[in-house]
């Protein structure tokens, strides 16, 4: 029998979760969301998500698509949606669901992530849990030329949790760069993929560099040699967010 594809675009605070991912005796997003579903619909439905965020870690943006034998209408999505956020806690939000061609997947039909580290230069009760706040001094513009390096590369072994089962380190890095908004230093990146831990550990070793423990020509040599150790700390995932993804045109119906 014939089968439609539906993706769930959502949002999530992920201070209370661990991740997204399901996994043992552990409160995850997908594990919320694919109770909530199931109990709607009133039959089984596994969620496959477009990759999985660690504990604490945010999402602004995420994808996750799941199969029906029926084909449902703009309305009856709208209110699945409407009744998916009745029934989920506040920290999660439905913004959409919508069909798309049924070879799309919401993980590998993903073209690029963009995630964004939020520090707090200075002291605030209100974002403790949103971003990792950090007062001691840095250079900025040391740590903008660094962030510009990590675009010449493409193996991140340096940046990346040791023992896991990915087959490469490669990734295609499109955008990393440091923005100053307020109190707030933001470091963007985009790329095709990511490693495990990667963008914390990334931004662990930019602020080494920023506080004059790691020289540009150091940091170079930390990602040549490829050695986790080597580089700088995981920093707090309070900071993180995965902001955006992005699929080819047309995936949608």
């Amino acid at each position: 029998m014939e089968s439609y594809r539906y993706f769930i675009q959502l949002a999530y605070n992920g201070s209370g979760f661990h991740g997204w991912q399901i996994q043992p005796n552990a409160h995850t997003v997908q594990a919320e969301i694919q109770q909530a579903l199931s109990l709607i619909a009133a039959a089984s439905i596994e969620l496959t998500g477009a990759g999985r965020t660690d504990t604490g870690v945010h999402a602004r943006q995420f994808f996750a698509h799941f199969d029906r034998e029926n084909l449902m209408d703009t309305a009856e999505l709208f209110q699945l949606a409407y009744k998916l956020n009745r029934f989920l806690p506040s920290s999660i939000l439905i913004n959409e669901i919508f069909r798309v061609q049924p070879d799309i997947h919401a993980r590998f039909s993903a073209i690029t992530r963009t995630y964004r580290y939020y520090i707090s230069r200075q002291k605030d009760p209100f974002s403790n849990s949103l971003s990792w706040i950090y007062t001691t001094d840095l250079d900025v513009d040391v740590m903008q030329q660094a962030a510009e390096i990590i675009k010449e590369y493409t193996d991140f072994t340096c940046f990346s949790k040791t023992r896991t089962q990915t087959k490469t380190n490669d990734c295609a890095i499109f955008e990393s760069y440091f923005e100053q908004k307020g109190p707030l230093l933001i470091y963007h990146v985009k790329a095709n993929r990511f490693l495990r831990n990667m963008v914390r550990a990334i931004v662990g070793t930019l602020q080494e560099v920023g506080k004059g423990n790691i020289g540009i020509e150091d940091f170079r040599m930390i990602i040549e040699k490829g050695t986790r150790s080597d580089a700088g700390m995981s920093v707090p995932a309070c900071g993180l967010f995965l902001e955006e993804i992005e699929y080819p045109e047309g995936f949608r119906f």
